[in-house]
């Protein structure tokens, strides 16, 4: 087993190599002058099981472009099999038409990190379930659910009977279900319209969040907009409190003024992203790890056993 990592979330990739307790391998992951990206694999890794780790965030293209170049590496240096792991799986949101003579570029993606060498594919909440069907080879989504709910257990103490757990759009209801019933807490929704991409206006609450502890579950918070509404629309609606725990920390532009300002109490984010300075000195931010999570799942893969049993 080798692991390698490229340059978007190295402190991540030093996080599981200690929790495999297993050295990274060494390769040199640089750029020419006019930026073309070169990778030199440092050892032998003929015949070996390796994972490359490798989020697709900002910037996107750079990141995606490694990864793919780094997998062509590996296959040309006669690796036995290659587990492309992308904590954040970026183009995800862009996982159907969305209207006439659009792209599906997730699909694009899938079929890139196929072409490039991938024999399976190890990401992390998924923001749409049916993108492991785009994938011919073999897809393994963790969810960081138990990541969440240990951590917001923990600053309850225990106590939930003041807790609703609040699901930002009718989407993300299976989501927050799920982690309400982790926690045996009551469930809200916001009903919300969308006039525009990045515009979201919160129309209505499905469900009593008066005199409560209410937290807010997503899987992407990118510009905040979103979230920030929904904190206000819920302090107006009577609730005490509003955090939110979402997995992947895009948090782009204005995103960590907008939370800093807002209603929120916390942002909890995992480290699938490295954060950002702005996100690392802001004091409502705090962010998880989930290397011992994904750490656990390469070895499972490597050995052979199950990985859906880290769920169960």
């Amino acid at each position: 087993m080798k692991i390698i990592a490229c340059n978007s979330n190295r402190p991540l990739a030093e996080a599981v190599s200690a929790y495999v307790n297993l050295p990274l391998t060494k390769a040199s992951v640089r750029r020419f002058s006019d930026m073309e990206i070169f990778v030199e694999i440092e050892e032998n890794i003929r015949g070996e099981d390796v994972f490359v780790l490798q989020s697709t965030s900002y910037p996107a293209n750079d990141n995606l472009m490694e990864l793919l170049v780094c997998m062509d590496a590996l296959r040309r240096a006669s690796a036995r099999r290659i587990t492309a792991v992308v904590p954040y799986f970026g183009y995800a949101r862009q996982d159907r038409k969305s209207g006439s003579r659009t792209p599906i570029s997730a699909k694009l993606v899938a079929n890139l990190i196929t072409e490039a060498g991938a024999d399976r594919v190890l990401t992390m909440d998924l923001h749409a379930g049916q993108i492991q069907g785009f994938f011919d080879i073999p897809t393994d989504n963790l969810f960081a659910e138990p990541v969440l709910t240990r951590h917001i257990a923990e600053e309850m103490s225990g106590d939930t009977s003041e807790l609703v757990i609040v699901s930002p759009d009718v989407g993300g209801v299976v989501r927050a279900r799920g982690l309400a019933k982790r926690l045996n807490a009551d469930l809200a929704i916001i009903d919300k319209r969308r006039e525009k991409a990045g515009v979201s206006e919160v129309m209505n609450i499905i469900g009593d969040v008066q005199g409560c502890h209410c937290i807010l579950v997503d899987d992407i918070v990118d510009s905040a907009g979103t979230l920030c509404n929904a904190a206000v629309a819920l302090m107006n609606t009577g609730a005490k409190a509003v955090s939110a725990y979402v997995t992947h920390g895009v948090l782009s532009g204005g995103a960590v003024a907008r939370v800093s300002s807002s209603p929120l109490e916390k942002l909890v984010i995992t480290d699938s992203i490295q954060a950002t300075e702005a996100v690392r000195v802001a004091q409502n931010i705090h962010q998880l790890t989930v290397a011992p999570l994904i750490g656990e799942a390469m070895q499972r893969i490597s050995h052979e056993s199950s990985v859906s049993s880290l769920f169960d």
